[in-house]
């Protein structure tokens, strides 16, 4: 299976549209932050991690830091394309819809190459349930779009490489 990229939304948070200079000078801080702090750097009470993307467009690498949450099957990780609760997808989804196998995840100081696959139906709802739970916020997000919000599964391509 692959990234499936599902419809946009018609309402959802509207994210400040920032000149790409100061984008970038934020992005390059956080990016700082998360090598100084490492683990112990959270959003929304969760651990991040490094995803490394092509971008769908530009072919250029692109970096996001994700909240993630265990995967209860097989020990991957999972990543919610949430953007806050924006009606579009974020960026890092889209490159990985186009690029699925240009994808890499560093946790822990450990780069580790994934590949994407979109959760749906029961196990999309199993794994909703069980993020909802972890972080409610998640819910909020949910609650401001009317798209369905993407759920991820990074399934280490070195199976003796997982979390």
């Amino acid at each position: 299976m692959s990234v499936e990229v599902t419809p946009r939304g018609k309402r959802g948070f509207e994210p400040p549209r920032l000149p790409g200079a100061l984008m970038s000078g934020i992005v390059g801080l956080t990016l700082v932050a998360h090598r100084v702090l490492g683990d112990r750097m959270r959003v929304r009470g969760r651990p991040l991690l490094r995803l490394e993307t092509v971008g769908a467009r530009s072919g250029q690498r692109r970096i996001a830091l994700l909240g993630w949450f265990p995967d209860t099957v097989d020990g991957s990780w999972l990543v919610v394309a949430s953007y806050g609760g924006a009606a579009r997808h974020p960026a890092w989804f889209l490159n990985m819809a186009r690029n699925p196998d240009k994808v890499w995840v560093e946790i822990s100081g450990r780069k580790v190459k994934v590949q994407p696959e979109s959760l749906g139906g029961a196990d999309r709802a199993e794994a909703w349930k069980g993020i909802v739970a972890l972080s409610p916020g998640y819910a909020d997000y949910q609650q401001k779009t009317d798209r369905e919000i993407p759920i991820v599964r990074l399934r280490p391509v070195d199976a003796t490489a997982g979390a």
